[in-house]
């Protein structure tokens, strides 16, 4: 039990499992656009650069005083440890990187400039999110910039499910059609699904968010008026617009239940949120419901021409 235990910590509080909800987004991307899936290296790069990426702020060094939540602790606890971790998801991602750039050298040179650009955005935001460049040189962190926060989130995590995998299937695969339109649309509604999960996360570090005063939605308009007023009111809305998307196509009534399903929960845990939840519940059941939405949108796809 204890090892199960240790597993479940390490695989959640170490964000691995957020590495394997990127793959499973860009999956889930590329099928619902009728494109083929990226090559196994492409989804290792992704991999170690997300769980390296999320375990930046947690890689420096740690107060050795009490811990304030059992992550913390975790991450005290376990601080050599991680440090090798990403030692070694650094270099492993840097090598495949290099040996898919010089690989698909001259289709990298041939992508269109819209995909340069698109690409450029996506790493400009990721990289102003956590604030890496230098304060010397750049002092802007979109992480703190309070109610824009989430939204910040949602944006990050979009750009790299629907915008990094379709150019990566055009270096790997040559020139390919898909919808524009349906592109855009699941652009926005992976955005809109990820930053309600952020802004649901929000509330579990509303008392850190309220001393650092930083202006999150949480600690704005607090806990009941967030869930009423923001929370409710966005997830309806992707309600409805996924049911008249889906009817717009003509989508059988299989795919659009598939794709129903996650919205639902997601409108279940955003009504749960008026009373407390342990750290691990946030990282497991609304991480994990990220997971559960790409497992639907890969399963309805196979009832789309039924």
């Amino acid at each position: 039990m204890q090892r199960i235990q240790n597993f479940i910590k390490a695989t959640f509080f170490g964000n691995y499992f957020i590495g394997f909800i990127a793959i499973a987004l860009s999956i889930e991307s590329n099928l619902q656009l009728q494109l083929p899936l990226n090559s196994l290296i492409y989804y290792a790069i992704l991999f170690c650069a997300t769980v390296f990426y999320y375990t930046y702020a947690y890689s420096g060094p740690l107060n050795t005083g009490p811990a304030s939540n059992p992550r913390k602790s975790w991450y005290q606890k376990h601080h050599l440890k991680i440090i090798g971790s990403q030692r070694i998801l650094f270099s492993v991602g840097a090598i495949l990187s290099c040996w898919f750039f010089f690989q698909h050298l001259y289709s990298i040179k041939k992508l269109p400039a819209i995909f340069w650009i698109e690409t450029a955005v996506t790493l400009v935001a990721g990289i102003l999110y956590y604030g890496l460049l230098p304060r010397s040189f750049f002092k802007l962190n979109l992480r703190h910039t309070g109610w824009l926060k989430a939204f910040v989130i949602g944006f990050v995590w979009a750009c790299c499910a629907n915008i990094l995998s379709l150019v990566v299937v055009q270096i790997e695969k040559g020139p390919l059609s898909f919808e524009t339109v349906l592109l855009i649309w699941l652009f926005i509604k992976n955005w809109m699904f990820c930053t309600v999960n952020a802004i649901i996360f929000d509330i579990k570090d509303y008392a850190d968010d309220s001393n650092s005063q930083l202006k999150t939605f949480v600690v704005r308009f607090g806990l009941k008026k967030t869930v009423f007023y923001i929370l409710l009111p966005l997830i309806i809305i992707g309600l409805i617009s996924l049911v008249a998307f889906t009817t717009y196509r003509h989508n059988n009534i299989l795919n659009t239940a598939f794709n129903l399903v996650p919205f639902i929960l997601l409108l279940m845990i955003a009504w749960s949120m008026q009373k407390p939840h342990k750290l691990l519940y946030y990282l497991i059941v609304i991480d994990g419901l990220i997971f559960f939405k790409a497992v639907c949108g890969i399963a309805g796809m196979h009832f789309i021409k039924i």
